[in-house]
């Protein structure tokens, strides 16, 4: 059937007509792409027919007029209006609708995003977020293009157990690299506010390591980061990166965080005097960088790391030698320092507060409780899991002609030494 769409009025008519049944809403959704040059051009008065659509039952046409809508410069008054109008969208629209126009979808999305950053107000985004990233997401291993808006509206809003609940799927599903790089960069930020360095320190590695034909700007704001949080966690860092590593990663990002590397040099000296006149130093550029809470918590961690270094070689020890030892400034201020320890599990030891001494003692896990098996399992899981989708990725890419036409051109590059060799088949 051939309909004149010449009036916003008509396909307001035909959005409320075609929204019952599957057929109904695929020819819907035709009559809506030719219909998109007269929504842009009419999108100054397409607000009111907005009203007439029930979002829920009416969600693809009411997708379209939205996205014409908030295609146009507003200002914080309209703004305002139009984040209320997307939350509720949002949280309301049928999945099955708002997947036939992705794209539309998401620029909703991302508008509203950069709306709530404008009203200086990202916790009224956080929440819509996560919902559409959950609509738009074909499994919980999807990550989309929404993912790193909505991390990025926890760190802004320092909402960041909500982010974590996002960080805590397996990724194995990514539309577009750089939405990879971002989801990884922002959610290492959200973990460095909730001190899981060890998490962090996972996120911003993949940055740093993953493919990438040219520098930017991800990776290198991504390994400053990343050397900080070695520090932190780990009491060290190596410039050498994995072989896994891009050439252009390799060649680059050490060029890029000079300043950062040297910090690395003086913390590996274990002075704390020279690690601290090294960061004023610097500060500017710490500061600049917005790392320098980041820095300054790496300076504490000299305290911690040289406080642990101690129950290595002692088995007692009085506060004002720890004090003394780790250049900290009084006894209580030693004190401070083992007691956060011991509640972070950093170190086991007790004090005596009548006569000021620790005593340092042994781990006391012993591996086998119920819920360290229970931790056990389900990390053999997990890995097992994981093994399955990399022997299934395995097969359809070596079956993939792009890759066996690229494979077989690079093959004649080289001699046949060059290659590992097939493993064989052994009878036992």
């Amino acid at each position: 059937m051939n309909l004149n769409m010449n009036s916003v009025e008509t396909l307001v008519a035909q959005i409320q007509g075609l929204s019952s049944s599957v057929d109904d809403i695929k020819h819907l959704h035709n009559l809506l792409k030719q219909s998109e040059e007269l929504l842009h051009s009419e999108s100054t008065r397409l607000a009111t027919s907005l009203a007439e659509l029930d979002p829920s039952n009416h969600s693809l046409g009411y997708l379209y007029i939205l996205e014409a809508c908030t295609n146009t410069r507003t200002s914080k008054e309209q703004a305002n209006e139009h984040v209320l109008l997307v939350a509720r969208f949002i949280n309301v629209c049928a999945v099955e609708q708002i997947r036939l126009a992705p794209d539309k979808f998401v620029s909703v999305c991302k508008k509203f995003k950069d709306q709530v950053m404008m009203l200086e107000a990202p916790m009224r985004g956080v929440a819509p977020l996560l919902t559409a990233a959950r609509k738009l997401q074909s499994s919980s291993e999807h990550l989309t293009t929404l993912h790193p808006d909505f991390l990025l509206l926890c760190v802004l809003a320092k909402c960041y157990k909500t982010g974590l609940h996002i960080l805590e799927d397996d990724v194995f599903e990514v539309d577009q690299p750089r939405d990879l790089f971002l989801y990884c960069y922002y959610g290492g930020m959200i973990c460095i506010g909730l001190k899981r360095f060890r998490k962090a320190l996972e996120l911003l590695h993949n940055v740093v390591t993953a493919p990438m034909s040219t520098m930017n700007a991800i990776a290198v704001e991504a390994y400053k980061k990343y050397i900080l949080v070695s520090l932190i966690h780990l009491g060290q860092f190596s410039t050498n990166f994995p072989k896994y590593t891009s050439s252009v990663a390799q060649r680059n990002l050490k060029n890029f965080s000079l300043p950062y590397i040297e910090l690395a040099n003086c913390y590996s000296t274990g002075k704390v005097s020279e690690l601290e006149a090294y960061v004023q130093a610097n500060k500017e550029k710490f500061e600049s960088d917005n790392n320098l809470g980041l820095v300054k918590q790496v300076i504490s961690s000299m305290y911690k790391r040289n406080i642990q270094r101690l129950t290595q070689t002692y088995l007692t020890l009085s506060l004002q030698d720890i004090a003394n030892t780790v250049q900290l400034s009084s006894a209580k201020e030693a004190e401070m320092h083992v007691l956060q320890m011991i509640q972070d599990g950093e170190i086991y030891a007790t004090i005596n507060q009548k006569d000021g001494m620790v005593r340092f003692l042994e781990d006391p896990e012993q591996y086998k409780t119920c819920e360290m098996i229970e931790h056990i399992d389900s990390s053999i899981q997990r890995i097992m899991t994981l093994s399955k989708k990399l022997t299934v990725m395995d097969e359809l890419i070596s079956c993939d002609p792009l890759y066996l036409a690229k494979a077989g051109r690079e093959r004649q590059r080289f001699e046949f030494d060059d290659f590992d060799t097939v493993p064989q088949k052994f009878n036992i």
